[in-house]
């Protein structure tokens, strides 16, 4: 008997895109998860005009930056046999993330025909709502801003076989979206999830100060 049945089962991290015309194409589950995860928050307020009655006012969610690097490697699909990987590397994985970033090559050969034909007003495709999935308590709607890819071994035919991707995105909040929008609406069940948290946390510490405060009491 191998493994231990009682360890925790852990969580895979995760990029998805909801892309209606090629869901397959935009899950991006990640082989390893990262050993750190780099967030920045910046408050959104509106005293900055220095009017005091103004001063603690929120206007918004903060902006918030979530940067991870990611690993890559094909050596167990190579050694399994998985014809994909042989043929193709890390090239699938890549391109899934990368085609994120892309508008869809229908919606660009179909606005070329309408400013052929005249059209005034082009509208630019929209990129599918992509999230950034870490756990039940954080899936979180994202823009990608950034994606440095560094490939590292390739084989034979020169297929990436090991990559390291750094990912940096934008949190999407309600503010953004609209809050009736899936986006939206996901973004205010994870801030009410949040908010829970943050009181049990409250709660916790508080405890924690008493019980030490009496035990101090008690022993002096």
């Amino acid at each position: 008997m191998t493994g231990f049945p009682r360890s925790p089962k852990v969580h895979k991290g995760a990029i998805i895109g909801l892309d209606k015309f090629n869901p397959l194409a935009s899950v991006i589950v990640f082989q390893y998860n990262p050993e750190s995860l780099t967030r920045n928050l910046s408050a959104q307020t509106s005293g900055e005009d220095g009017d005091p009655n103004e001063a603690l006012r929120i206007k918004a969610p903060p902006k918030e930056e979530i940067s991870v690097t990611i690993e890559l490697d094909a050596a167990d699909q190579l050694e399994q046999g998985d014809a994909i990987a042989g043929a193709m590397g890390l090239y699938p994985t890549l391109a899934s993330l990368e085609m994120l970033l892309y508008p869809k090559t229908v919606s660009v050969i179909a606005n070329e025909v309408l400013k052929a034909a005249g059209t005034v007003e082009v509208i630019p495709p929209e990129a599918p709502l992509t999230l950034f999935y870490w756990g039940l308590k954080r899936v979180l709607p994202v823009r990608i801003t950034s994606l440095n890819v560094n490939e590292q071994h390739f084989d034979p035919d020169l297929n990436p076989i090991v990559a390291e991707v750094a990912l940096t995105m934008n949190v999407l909040s309600y503010h953004d979206l609209g809050l009736a929008s899936a986006g939206g609406a996901l973004y205010m069940a994870n801030q009410i999830l949040k908010e829970g948290m943050a009181t049990i946390g409250g709660v916790t510490q508080i405890g924690g100060a008493i019980s030490g405060s009496l035990n101090v009491s008690v022993g002096g």
